[in-house]
């Protein structure tokens, strides 16, 4: 490690101690003026049940949600971390960053989203529930699916910052998407997946290292960080339907959200694993694939979870997604990293941000083909109730697509600015020979050579084996 790399990392180890309780300090100056228990989680929950009514507790939200925000939870903070751990020296980053900036992150979700949705006009507090924490934790996935796209290239204070803005920026487009638009996104395809991919991506086309190759010995996978990564990708494929459930009105909608997740989760894995043997010419299966590819059904479908898609609709959205994510990973990331300059780490445009933008499509088309002979009263799906009390179905198609709109400016607008913010040579960001390096900001306890290996399990270029090479060194070295 040179002078300047650790001049940096000397720096990062000074600031982000301050960073950490400074802002921990302000959270707790800013919960104590603004946030309060809402009536069910208040010991006042007795008084409630009297004068509403209820004769028994398990009428409180808290039972009918926390399963859900269990699962939501979990896949947060192991989901999400694990799925990163695929480099070789880098798990470390992986899932400590992701703990510490989803710690960070929910905090100001609550209060940012609370601002925006929950303030009590009369007492100017935010009244916090399961729900409130389960909208938290749906926040701060955005920042971590933008996470992916920088993953091993910059500094926890860094991240600190993308996060800050990203949940700032989450709010507000969501305020716009869910509450002016009155588009329905329960899972999040344009609201979470969709914003989050483009922040990511933006982010890292703005933060392009065109020296990354120093540290290219660090960008594959080994044997045992698939194996993690892998561990990742079951604990978010089997509670993807209880994410896009989880916020969804009580009863039909929650159930039919579950059913067409599950159906369209297991439809993606067998076209994944079907264009991944096709893609190789042994007809083997590529890891990368099979980590990521498996789970773009869930997100696709986010958006469209709750409508009457129809299980055999539902089945469709993810034969088509495992074949289109997996095409990305083949032939998309290598064009966005040659011709776009944009080094995505992780594959979150393939994962996350076409997907995404694949649910705000499916969701639209949906909305606008929905009829009372299928859906019954609509009010009970559309929540045409208010001021959108005379919209029809075609005009709700028309704002679903505008609120994919919103979600893609918000993501490459907000991108650019925090990117160029994040570039300024403040941040104690690793040089480009120390990416994808734990050591660089993590006390590791046996440093280990890193031996050269074939390429494998690059999720920014597609490896490219070239066996008259292999062959080529077998025999030099019999020589």
């Amino acid at each position: 490690m040179d002078y300047f790399s650790r001049q940096k990392n000397t720096n990062i180890r000074l600031t982000l101690p301050v960073v950490c309780f400074v802002w921990q300090i302000a959270m707790i100056i800013l919960f104590g003026v603004f946030i309060r228990y809402d009536e069910e989680s208040d010991t006042h929950w007795v008084e409630t049940k009297a004068h509403d009514n209820i004769t028994s507790d398990i009428e409180n939200d808290f039972y009918f949600r926390y399963p859900s925000f269990q699962d939501v939870h979990v896949m947060i903070f192991v989901g999400f971390g694990f799925l990163m751990t695929f480099l070789k020296r880098y798990s470390f980053g992986a899932v400590g960053f992701n703990f510490l900036i989803a710690s960070f992150g929910l905090q100001w979700a609550l209060l940012m989203q609370g601002w925006f949705h929950s303030l009590d006009p009369q007492t100017g507090k935010i009244f916090i529930g399961v729900e409130s924490l389960i909208n938290a934790d749906f926040c701060v996935a955005g920042c971590l699916i933008a996470y992916g796209a920088v993953l091993g290239k910059v500094s926890p204070v860094q991240l600190l910052v993308m996060t800050l803005f990203g949940v700032t920026l989450f709010a507000v487009e969501e305020y716009i998407i869910l509450n002016l638009l009155h588009a329905r996104d329960a899972g999040g395809s344009m609201v979470i997946h969709t914003f989050g991919g483009y922040y990511g991506l933006t982010i890292s086309w703005v933060l392009y290292r065109p020296n990354l190759h120093q540290s290219k010995r660090m960008q594959g996978s080994v044997y045992h960080s698939d194996i993690f990564a892998m561990i990742g990708t079951l604990f978010l494929w089997m509670f993807w339907p209880s994410f896009n459930s989880a916020i969804t009105d009580h009863g039909d909608g929650q159930h039919r959200a579950v059913i067409n997740t599950y159906l369209c989760l297991a439809s993606t894995v067998l076209t994944t694993v079907a264009i991944s043997s096709l893609s190789q010419k042994t007809g083997k299966l590529d890891m990368v694939h099979i980590q990521n590819s498996t789970l773009a059904g869930g997100v696709a479908l986010g958006t469209a979870a709750e409508f009457m898609i129809s299980p055999y609709g539902a089945l469709i959205v993810g034969f088509f997604c495992g074949i289109i994510s997996t095409m990305g990973y083949i032939f998309i990331s290598p064009f966005l990293e040659k011709t776009l300059k944009i080094q995505d780490t992780c594959g979150i445009h393939n994962l996350h941000a076409m997907p995404g933008v694949i649910g705000g499509i499916v969701g639209a088309i949906t909305a606008a083909a929905a009829s009372e002979s299928v859906y019954g009263k609509l009010i009970n799906t559309f929540d045409f109730t208010g001021d959108f009390k005379d919209r029809t179905v075609l005009t709700q198609g028309g704002y679903q697509a505008a609120g994919m709109c919103v979600s893609i400016v918000f993501g490459v607008v907000g991108g650019a600015i925090v990117g160029s913010i994040l570039k300024l040579p403040i941040w104690g960001d690793p040089a480009d020979e120390n990416c994808f390096d734990d050591e660089v900001y993590w006390e590791v306890s046996e440093p280990e050579s890193i031996p050269p290996i074939l390429e494998y399990n690059n999720h920014m270029i597609h490896k490219q084996q070239d066996l008259s090479e292999s062959n080529f060194s077998v025999e030099h070295c019999e020589s």
